[in-house]
């Protein structure tokens, strides 16, 4: 057997997964394709898609494959530990994924929602955290991020910073929440305009600020329903 025309170096560049997964997406590729940049080589005797399609045609598919053990995937020729380990923790991650309970994601439908969401953990703080809640078209809590910690400032706050972590987590929307040590909620002219500032900013690139909220001792002032944003 000329095993040198079973390298995947001797692919056309174009049949070669990686590169297609490169050009065109995971999407774009077969199971044992996916399977095969998991397990990454083969052996002397085949290549890589021919060991992962063998691993495939052993379970009859995903289904089998997916509760299956350690043992059972290294008795397949090919197959040591290493590699079976890195096929099982993919399906492992794959298995969270699915089990994602999204239900139990916290909804914010009023600024009462999102005061009492943050109320616990910044009513203390003896310095001012700007902190950014990301939510999802049903505006539940995709992600909540601490910005910045020090005296708030229209020059400090950047609106990169804001959106940075929305255009990643592909948020709808953004709650922007920033605590007063003093306890007192009241909005200062800096607080004003940072809140002008960064609802213009949403605007212009789709994703709507919602709220702006500052706590203080037990209580919060909304500056959307001050009718700032």
């Amino acid at each position: 057997m000329d095993t040198e025309s079973l390298l995947i170096k001797d692919f056309p560049e174009s049949e070669r997964p990686r590169e297609r997964f490169i050009q065109k997406g995971p999407e774009s590729l077969s199971t044992h394709e996916l399977i095969a940049i998991l397990l990454r080589t083969g052996t002397k005797d085949e290549s890589v898609l021919q060991l992962s399609n063998r691993l495939l045609k052993h379970f009859e598919g995903l289904r089998l494959l997916k509760d299956a053990t350690l043992d059972e995937i290294t008795s397949i020729k090919g197959i040591g530990t290493a590699k079976a380990i890195q096929v099982l923790a993919a399906v492992e991650i794959g298995r969270r994924i699915s089990n994602l309970t999204y239900e139990e994601r916290y909804s914010i439908r009023s600024p009462e929602d999102g005061a009492n969401y943050v109320m616990h953990d910044m009513r203390f703080l003896s310095q001012e955290h700007f902190v950014c809640l990301y939510l999802n078209t049903k505006n539940q809590v995709l992600s909540k991020q601490t910005v910045f910690i020090g005296s708030l400032n229209a020059s400090i706050v950047h609106p990169r910073e804001v959106f940075k972590e929305a255009l990643k987590r592909s948020a709808a929307s953004v709650i922007c929440v920033h605590n007063h040590p003093s306890g007192d909620p009241s909005p200062s002219r800096e607080d004003i305009e940072v809140t002008k500032r960064l609802g213009e900013c949403g605007k212009i690139i789709g994703i709507e600020v919602l709220d702006h909220l500052i706590i203080g001792e037990n209580k919060f002032v909304s500056l959307k329903e001050k009718g700032y944003l």
